[in-house]
């Protein structure tokens, strides 16, 4: 149920309620007017509206911006007729006006409706008709306006806090919905399609020939397939058979796939990574980072992957591993190559070949973070990247 229907349906009973009171004020004084006809031909015009409309501010859909306008402007009516067909010295003396506080409810049903700005609208221009009425801002008169205009104002403001807060949960509970949802398929999935998957890439590479090509095949729909999967709860990446595309794309050129705007799931820009000689491994769950600093490390990521390509050897393979840790992101890029010579980086830098200096220790230095390697000769390499938490390019 919406929280501003009790609003509703409590301005009904508001307007009901005050019909009657204005009534029974009207027949207690109805020989006190200087001309009763006219005050009873209001009241007539106003009793027959509300038998027409009691029911149109019992809910928001009924309650349409023609009618709120028409509800003040009997109201307003009302006030300004009372200076005319009452005496002076009744108007004089504080007497209440023909529709008395039934004018607040057309007020406040502008107030529900439109928030504080409309409800500004609606009491300024009753307090206007009110001061013409009376002639001269009397201290009761006074009172009674700024009573209508604060309480009107802030049942306006109320009213616009409690729809930011209901669409707020109600979005809430839409991303914990498609939450639950999602890891329920995740689980199906990475128990049942995932693995076959695998399975069919392992033995088409090691059955070669054609059944090598179906291998690949079924690696690069493996994907696609995890990393639609784990990127659930980030700015979609597109379809399975664009995400496709971007792992050949990364394979290719090691240009990281297309970035989202906003918080991005690194997982699913490493992932594309992944091939025959390529395994990726990490959270079940996306690990956002902001989308510069992802690209950052994705990119190192990228350069330490065309190391093992080029130095490696071809029948090398690379393992990544990604974890989130609650003040850094930390990533991990492993080889079974021939490792690198004791000295051999510093003597890379001084030939002017900058690729770990500049295109990994420069990109995490940038993020504030910092790459660590580890390599013994003839049991491969190991490349640490760490980000901190809320890093972002440039800083």
């Amino acid at each position: 149920m919406s929280v501003e229907l009790p609003l509703w349906r409590a301005l009904t009973g508001y307007r009901v309620l005050t019909l009657g009171y204005a009534l029974a004020l009207f027949c207690v004084n109805y020989h006190e007017y200087a001309h009763p006809l006219g005050a009873a031909l209001y009241m007539g015009v106003l009793t027959l509206w509300m038998l027409l409309t009691w029911n149109k501010v019992s809910a928001p859909e009924r309650c349409t911006r023609s009618f709120l306008i028409a509800d003040l402007s009997i109201a307003l009516g009302g006030v300004l007729l009372s200076a005319v067909v009452d005496s002076a010295q009744r108007v004089d003396g504080g007497a209440a006006t023909l529709p008395s506080i039934w004018t607040g409810g057309a007020v406040l049903g502008l107030a529900i409706k439109g928030g504080w700005r409309w409800a500004a609208v609606g009491s300024t221009l009753v307090a206007a008709a009110n001061l013409v009425e009376r002639g001269h801002p009397a201290r009761d008169t006074v009172h009674n306006v700024l009573l209508v205009w604060v309480s009107s104002i802030a049942i306006g403001y109320i009213v616009e806090v409690a729809r930011a807060s209901e669409r707020t949960l109600a979005r809430a509970l839409q991303i914990e919905a498609a939450t639950r949802e999602r890891e329920r398929l995740a689980r199906d999935i990475h128990d049942s399609v995932l693995q076959v998957l695998a399975m069919v890439q392992r033995r088409g590479a090691a059955l070669g020939g054609e059944a090598a090509e179906l291998g690949r095949l079924a690696g690069e729909q493996e994907i696609a397939l995890r990393t639609l999967v784990a990127g659930g709860l980030v700015p979609p990446r597109g379809t399975p058979r664009q995400l496709a595309e971007d792992a050949e794309l990364v394979r290719s050129t090691g240009t990281p796939p297309r970035l989202p705007e906003g918080p991005c799931d690194l997982g699913a820009l490493l992932a594309p990574h992944a091939g025959a000689a390529v395994s990726y491994a990490g959270p079940g769950t996306p690990v956002l980072l902001e989308a510069a600093a992802a690209a950052e490390l994705a990119a190192a990521v990228g350069a330490a992957l065309d190391n093992v390509r080029e130095h490696a050897g071809d029948g090398a393979r690379a393992w990544i591993l990604l974890e989130d840790e609650p003040d850094a992101v930390i990533v991990t890029v492993r080889d079974d190559g021939p490792g690198i010579a004791e000295g051999r980086l510093a003597a890379a830098e001084r030939e002017g070949r900058m690729g770990v200096a500049l295109s990994i220790r420069g990109r995490l230095r940038d993020l504030g973070g910092s790459a660590e390697l580890l390599s013994v000769p003839g049991q491969g390499t190991e490349v640490e990247l760490r980000v901190p938490r809320g890093s972002e390019a440039g800083k």
